[in-house]
């Protein structure tokens, strides 16, 4: 700018060239009011019509933030090249606005590698991943070589869509053509290979891949934790050079996801002594995992370590803890941290009326929902659906539960599925209604789950019908003798219904076709430490010793203790 300033001092006449220097100068400086005056300049001597000089400036307003400014240069240009077109259409993909950016796109008369690989990126990573690919091989089809950017979002996309026999095909391009060791293309093969649950050529990436940065590893560990291959996972872990955060989050959801929730939090432990900071996705998965072990102890540790670091106002994070709250059986700390939130998502209505919904709470679950119809602009989903008719059910509002069933279509637009049909059935069968509850299963589109006709089932015992009780059961028989694992479930029915003969009988049935029922587990807290045990196996370290006392206990107590662990 300096030397830009004396030319003009010496009186020399600036050319295209020069203001599209300057104008480049202007934006990588920020100077806004000093880019405006050279653009007063350039109407003055007459470059506005050109166009490499009109481009630099609409990259100068797009660099300040000043669209109005950029579309109305680009407007006002009588020819337009490849660079004008590719600029502004990264405006509105930098917006969001794909619709826009597609119409740019298709208005198009020539386009470059840049503009393809803009609309690629923009469609696989806002979740429209199908027309990523066709974009893709369209941009082929025209002769264009894509490059590494454009090559990593297409096999992304192939990753969300599970594509392997296409993404396989770019792989095998890419050796051909040598650019298979570019990190981030090989971070996306990693991604489509784990994903598409082949984790051994995933590996053979990973290890063929020279000067590996932080997402190859990451990757991978990913890769193995998604899965479930996580003893491998945390062996490539403690392996990486340099960990990051997003490491550490990898290992902490591959934990929670495969329910190994004693590794979650010994993985934090070790995450706060490395002194890494956690993030805002850390505390969620946390908070995911004291919630589903109900330790309120831990998620209120964990509350107090997120108002330190100034997350508790985050959507999601609240969210979370209003979920942990709520079924760590808290319900007024998960009302208040409900309250108390700025900003609501529809995930997080759904956390609180189905927190409300499942601590007995029901009319106030109802009250909620209405209140969120009624003061949002909130649009209810699946789960909030559920717990809205599992409320009727449990508060005996069966007509108004029928009438929120009735408008899923209708009204929300949301297909029902299993769940919410058996909570139809559920609210019937416990009301007396059980003609109405038979009928409305012989009625349903789909197949019946076993809690459908345990509900009924539970009905028919409740008010004593053996008629319909008896035709629950011979169907549930039928059911269980199409599908060897339908004998599980029907086991599971009987007992909720007490009928304890019927259920030895299906066990033995069960012992006589080789089908197991998988094990029970449970987790206990002790001094901040959480054990898990699992019906009849002995995993825990100190079993033989916890067995050892519970016999000693039955032994010195005059009638027997019924004392298990499961």
């Amino acid at each position: 700018m300096k030397l830009f300033l004396d030319m003009l001092r010496c009186g020399v006449r600036p050319n295209d060239v020069t203001f599209t220097s300057v104008v480049r100068a202007c934006a990588e400086l920020g100077a806004f009011e000093l880019g405006m005056s050279v653009l007063s300049l350039i109407l003055k001597v007459g470059f506005e019509l050109n166009v490499s000089v009109s481009n630099s400036f609409i990259t100068f307003s797009l660099r300040l933030g000043k669209i109005d400014l950029a579309r109305t240069i680009f407007h006002r240009m009588e020819v337009r090249d490849v660079v004008s077109w590719t600029a502004i259409l990264d405006m509105y993909v930098e917006m969001g606005d794909l619709t826009e950016a597609r119409r740019v796109f298709d208005e198009m008369p020539v386009r470059n590698v840049v503009s393809w690989s803009a609309m690629i990126a923009r469609y696989s990573q806002s979740g429209y991943t199908e027309e990523a690919v066709k974009l893709f091989y369209r941009m082929i089809q025209d002769g264009f070589s894509p490059n590494t950017s454009c090559l990593a979002s297409v096999i992304s996309a192939m990753a969300c869509l599970e594509a392997l026999d296409a993404g396989m095909n770019i792989h095998a391009r890419l050796v051909k053509t040598g650019v298979e060791g570019d990190v981030f293309v090989s971070s996306s093969l990693i991604d489509l290979y784990c994903t598409c649950k082949n984790t051994k050529y995933g590996r053979i990436v990973f290890d063929s891949t020279l000067g590996k940065n932080i997402v190859c590893w990451n990757s991978m560990i990913s890769g193995y934790s998604f899965n479930g291959q996580l003893e491998v996972a945390r062996e490539l872990f403690d392996q990486v050079p340099k960990k990051n955060i997003a490491s550490w989050n990898s290992m902490v959801s591959g934990y929670v996801d495969h329910e190994q929730f004693d590794k979650v939090f010994e993985v934090f432990d070790e995450m706060l002594l490395s002194r890494e900071r956690p993030d805002k996705s850390t505390f969620s998965s946390l908070l995911c995992a004291a919630a589903n072990i109900a330790s309120l102890e831990k998620g209120k540790n964990l509350h107090g370590k997120i108002a330190k670091l100034g997350f508790q106002y985050d959507v999601f994070v609240g969210t979370a803890l209003t979920d942990m709250y709520a079924k760590s059986g808290d319900i007024e700390g998960s009302k208040q941290i409900f309250h108390r939130m700025p900003k609501k998502n529809e995930i997080t209505w759904t956390a609180m009326i189905q927190g409300l919904a499942e601590n007995g709470f029901a009319k106030e679950s109802l009250n909620l929902f209405e209140e969120m119809e009624r003061s949002s602009s909130i649009v209810p989903n699946e789960l909030m659906l559920l717990a809205v008719l599992f409320s009727c059910s449990h508060c005996g509002l069966v007509d108004k539960g029928l009438q929120y069933f009735n408008s899923m279509e209708k009204v929300y637009r949301i297909k029902p599925n299993e769940r919410h049909y058996t909570c139809v059935v559920d609210a019937l069968s416990r009301s007396g209604r059980l003609s109405e509850a038979e009928m409305f299963i012989s009625n349903m589109p789909i197949q019946p789950d076993a809690n459908a006709w345990a509900a009924l089932l539970s009905g028919c015992k409740t008010y004593m019908n053996e008629k319909i009780a008896e035709r629950t059961a011979k169907r549930i028989l039928e059911l269980a003798e199409k599908k060897s694992g339908g004998y599980v479930l029907l086991s599971n029915v009987y007992a909720s219904a007490g009928r304890w003969s019927d259920v030895m009988n299906t066990r033995k049935l069960m012992k006589e076709k080789g089908v197991k029922k998988s094990g029970g587990c449970s987790w206990v807290e002790v001094r901040n430490h959480v054990h898990p045990f699992y019906s009849q196996h002995g995993t825990c370290s100190k079993s033989v010793e916890l067995y050892g006392m519970l016999d000693l206990l039955n032994a010195e107590t005059a009638s027997p203790l019924n004392l298990y662990i499961v």
